[in-house]
């Protein structure tokens, strides 16, 4: 009987969870005309797509990374897409007052903020851990406590619009994977900071979302650079995924798993049977060649 109860309540579970995401599936873009949206991380990969597609349903953007052509070349694709208004920020995340800066430009230039979306990161490396604590401290400052001080920023302008704070994760923020060690910690940091932030919010009837991203292998140029040779997996189209994020904050979910099939579903047999996913995970990689790295 107990063997039975092991598999019959994951399997109503995921029959539920599919239920209800069905049930719920009623976007329309119209509910993002006219938002005043920041999305950080945008000169490339997801934020780059969650932009034109931003782009394309009337929204007033203002994005920011490091590289300002890149930029440039994304604002004018988007206003050629029919934003509202579309504008950019470059600078380091490394820096908390340039983060600060952000939020202030997205006041001083559209007059508030609707959504915050959080999609930037540090550069690390993609093998086993070498054992810098100095490189985990940096990148929790990027990839972390940046987050932390764009949300305290914006909070004002978001209670008053009743907005959105969307934050880009990973499933590396929910389980443990090998070759990941310093950004995983990051996103674990985010996992409990935003979901203890929403937590406080119900308590204090703050109208503001937090929507989680629990994202898998993407097709980013720096996820297939870094992690394709070692992962055995097909990575999912960035352009799809930044749609499904957008539709995730937009319904004001919190939390959105993509894809779900390779996300959602394995975080099932963590409490049920830990090291069967563990194995899971170790069987997505060719040790092989992380062993010849």
């Amino acid at each position: 009987m107990g063997r039975l109860q092991k598999i019959l309540i994951p399997f109503l579970g995921l029959v539920l969870a599919f239920w209800f995401y069905s049930a719920r599936e009623n976007f329309k873009p119209e509910m993002l005309k006219g938002k005043r949206v920041i999305v950080t991380g945008a000169s490339t990969g997801i934020g780059e797509q969650m932009a034109y597609h931003l782009a394309r349903m009337g929204s007033h953007i203002l994005i920011t990374a490091r590289t300002e052509a890149k930029l440039q070349k994304v604002v004018e694709r988007c206003l050629e897409l029919g934003a509202a208004s579309a504008r950019y920020v470059s600078g380091t995340m490394e820096d908390m007052a340039f983060a600060e800066h952000v939020v202030k430009e997205a006041e001083a230039s559209l007059g508030g903020l609707d959504m915050l979306i959080l999609n930037h990161v540090g550069t690390s490396y993609f093998g086993y851990f070498d054992g810098d604590v100095g490189h985990v401290r940096k990148l929790l400052e990027i990839n972390f406590l940046s987050y932390v001080a764009m949300t305290v920023s914006a909070l004002p302008m978001l209670k008053e619009s009743e907005g959105s704070i969307v934050v880009v994760s990973s499933m590396a923020g929910k389980v443990g994977f090998p070759f990941t060690v310093p950004y995983s910690a990051t996103k674990f940091a985010l996992d409990g900071f935003f979901s203890s932030l929403r937590q406080e919010f119900s308590i204090q009837n703050v109208n503001v979302s937090i929507t989680l991203c629990i994202l898998g292998f993407i097709d980013t140029e720096r996820a297939v650079r870094a992690a394709g040779a070692l992962l055995a997996a097909v990575p999912a189209p960035r352009a799809e995924c930044a749609l499904e994020i957008l539709k995730g904050a937009a319904l004001r979910r919190r939390e959105l798993y993509y894809r779900y099939g390779s996300t959602r579903l394995p975080l099932l047999l963590r409490d049920w049977a830990a090291e069967l996913l563990d194995y899971l995970v170790r069987s997505r990689y060719r040790l092989d060649r992380a062993a010849a790295g």
